[in-house]
């Protein structure tokens, strides 16, 4: 091999090294122990050249992660926390992507007979009446801002609540596998639930109330304010996220042919 062939082939293999941009998104716990991380990650790698830096955490630090210019952009499920997030100037605006529900999730014998409410206030208040224990995330995230938003359309507060009600202050794999160990009740979102492995004596007991919407939504941090976060990454991000690509991997992501998530991103 002459030392210009030598060159040449040296530098194609450096030039086939080159990193991927890399982006940081922040994204709650929920999303990630859904496992469709996994499946989209390998594809924007491959579709966008981007190297998608995860941060997992819950709904309220995430977005306390774009208000400081931590993350380009988030990915998270609490509405009210997303329209103040944006209403501040610290994200640019909110994406709709995906939706799926949480669900109720209690020790299968049922002993508060939760499966026969109507409501899942009503789940709640026999929750409550029963005192039967309880597992709470309690740490600001988007599950449970929902949860705490269920308790208040049942005229409870859980400030008042005894020994049964456990807040954790953790993510939702780690409350989950701590409600598994005490053969508790908890709210989590549908997928993680389905992809949970230690589901132990648990069981979905209560689905179906229209106020177990689960809505995910995309902001990306503002430029403006934080100059610092890839803008360009994050809505090149954006526009694969509505894509078909993305729609037919996240509505062709099942668990025992089970959907996780509905796609409803619209063109804009």
């Amino acid at each position: 091999m002459t030392p210009r062939i030598l060159a040449a082939a040296v530098t194609a293999v450096l030039a086939s090294q080159v990193h991927a941009e890399e982006m940081k998104m922040a994204v709650t716990t929920s999303f990630e122990n859904s496992g469709l991380a996994d499946v989209l990650l390998p594809v924007v790698k491959q579709d966008l050249d981007i190297d998608l830096q995860l941060l997992v955490v819950g709904t309220g630090q995430a977005i306390e992660l774009g208000n400081n210019g931590d993350v380009d952009a988030v990915l998270v499920h609490s509405r009210k926390a997303e329209e103040d997030f944006v209403a501040s100037g610290n994200g640019t605006h909110r994406r709709e992507i995906m939706y799926n529900d949480f669900v109720l999730i209690g020790p299968t014998e049922d002993p508060a007979s939760i499966a026969q409410t109507k409501t899942a206030a009503g789940a709640l208040q026999a929750i409550a009446a029963d005192e039967a224990d309880f597992v709470s995330r309690g740490d600001d995230s988007g599950t449970h801002k929902a949860e705490l938003s269920l308790w208040t359309a049942a005229s409870l507060d859980p400030t008042t609540f005894g020994e049964w009600y456990k807040a954790v202050g953790a993510g939702m794999g780690a409350a989950l596998n701590t409600a598994s160990g005490l053969n508790a009740y908890i709210l989590a979102d549908r997928a993680s639930w389905l992809n949970f492995g230690n589901k132990g004596d648990l069981a979905m007991l209560f689905s179906g109330d229209p106020a177990l919407f689960n809505q995910y939504a995309y902001i990306p941090v503002n430029p403006e304010l934080h100059p610092n976060v890839k803008n360009e990454l994050a809505m090149k991000l954006e526009n694969w996220l509505v894509s078909d690509t993305a729609k037919a991997l996240i509505e062709g992501y099942e668990i025992d042919g089970q959907p996780l998530f509905v796609f409803n991103a619209t063109a804009e």
